[in-house]
């Protein structure tokens, strides 16, 4: 009699679980910046960042940069002091791959200097939108935020100066000149009104810088830090692809020394954030 052919139960289940082995997807990399969203989706995700950690803060800055924004640490004489100030201070954050920062402030004989760099990397969660264009609009925030005045030659800068000049002639007929509010307007370092005023010179206004990085902007103000003494502070903000520099630089002259010089404090920023543009994309 012939028998019959069988298979064993076990080689059955072996089948079964080869088959759903095969029919399964093969897993890969995620990270914790990966954008949210179905595996299966038809519209692919939006471009990711090109930076994926940042540069320590404390270290971005070369002791040659340290030597010329902040001239008191070459009149340290004490060593171990010297390398302290170096060092300067960590700003407190939770999240390195996101956000860090360092601070300096040095005293000399003639002012006492501070400066502060901060690193954010912005990542965008939406599949729609890619890390660098959410990067672009926190950074067009804050140059909004900076309130820049019109650049010489615009039509807005026209518009505002016909008005001003249509307001100051109209007056109440009697003739007599509208009073001037430059007492209360801040000067450069030369003694020229400043603020976005027509008295300083364009390339110290606060102003869009065009060279340094992908967008940039440069701010500097000019406040009462006493009764006899000003505070000048240069902000330099500028974006490379998904990541967000600030650089804020201030000084305050000791006795009453006139006010800092403007150009020279603007030159020492946009160096600097001219060099750490150069780190990033070295």
């Amino acid at each position: 009699m012939q028998r019959k052919a069988y298979v064993p139960g076990t080689a059955v289940l072996l089948a079964a679980l080869l088959a759903g082995c095969t029919g399964g997807s093969g897993g890969g990399d995620t990270t914790t910046d990966s954008k949210p969203g179905d595996v299966g989706a038809t519209t692919p995700a939006a471009q990711p960042g090109k930076y994926r950690t940042l540069p320590e803060a404390c270290a971005a800055v070369s002791h040659d940069s340290l030597d010329s924004l902040l001239p008191g640490i070459k009149q340290i004489t004490d060593q171990e002091q010297r390398d302290t100030a170096y060092e300067g201070e960590a700003t407190l954050t939770y999240d390195t791959d996101r956000r860090v920062g360092c601070g300096w402030k040095v005293e000399s004989t003639d002012a006492t200097d501070h400066l502060l760099v901060d690193f954010e990397r912005v990542v965008s969660y939406d599949n729609a939108i890619s890390d660098d264009a959410r990067a672009q609009d926190i950074y067009a925030t804050k140059e909004a935020a900076a309130d820049l005045p019109a650049p010489a030659g615009s039509a807005t800068a026209s518009a505002t100066g016909s008005a001003s000049a249509t307001a100051t002639g109209s007056g109440s007929g009697s003739g007599a000149p509208t009073p001037s509010s430059s007492a209360s307007t801040p000067v450069t370092g030369g003694g020229t009104p400043s603020g976005g005023t027509s008295g300083t010179p364009a390339d110290l206004q606060p102003r869009r810088l065009d060279s340094v990085g992908d967008d940039a902007f440069l701010d500097d103000k000019l406040n009462s830090a006493s009764s006899t003494t000003q505070q000048r502070t240069v902000t330099v903000v500028f974006r490379t692809s998904n990541v967000i520099v600030t650089v804020e630089y201030a000084e305050q002259p000791t006795a009453s020394a006139g006010a800092p010089d403007s150009k020279e404090m603007q030159d020492k920023a946009r160096n600097l954030a001219q060099k750490l543009v150069d780190r990033f994309n070295g």
